[in-house]
């Protein structure tokens, strides 16, 4: 049970001390592996295409900030707790799955924002609507299909914090003391 209860532990510290800093720290990691991708595509599309850190300059026709919404710092951070939360995964196995997950939400995040860019660059009428919609739901969607798309391809058999509360209240004395309760009647 120490054993179980350490594993619970450093998997639930490792998310506080991911969080307690807050996320400067994570979009400023996410900063460049963003903006220089869709810089190097939207380079494919359009001439003298200049890039730094978050910002992006197409000729002298567009200035596009990526802001640290534009990172999503919070949905990777979402799919850590869901990813940290499951327990009885191999360590191996875990970093993974998080390879994947990240890798995954990066990959349609620069595609994203790229149309996104296209949109602006080009004045869409639709874009307002489409930038809200990718804002609103385009997010929340990517992540409940990234995670269910993890648990089939690494056959993920426990829940994200339901299995740990599960496992820690049948070792507990909460439990035990029913037991001791029912074996007297």
């Amino acid at each position: 049970m120490k054993k179980e209860l350490w594993k619970i532990g450093l998997r639930y510290f490792i998310l506080i001390l991911v969080a307690l800093p807050g996320f400067g720290y994570i979009y400023w990691l996410l900063s460049p592996i963003t903006t220089y991708p869709v810089g190097f595509l939207l380079n494919l599309i359009y001439s003298n295409v200049q890039m730094s850190p978050g910002l992006i300059l197409i000729g002298k026709v567009a200035l596009i900030e990526i802001i640290g919404a534009c990172l999503a710092g919070s949905a990777y951070y979402f799919l850590l707790i869901l990813n940290l939360t499951v327990p009885n995964i191999a360590y191996k196995k875990r970093i993974a799955m998080l390879g994947f997950s990240f890798g995954l939400f990066l990959i349609i995040n620069i595609l994203r924002i790229f149309i996104l860019s296209i949109m602006f660059v080009s004045d869409s009428a639709i874009f307002d609507i489409t930038h809200k919609l990718f804002w609103y739901l385009g997010s929340t969607l990517f992540i409940i299909l990234i995670w269910f798309l993890e648990v089939k391809i690494f056959k993920i058999k426990e829940i994200p914090f339901f299995s740990d509360l599960k496992r820690l209240y049948f070792q507990s004395l909460f439990k035990k003391k029913k037991s001791v309760i029912k074996r007297k009647k």
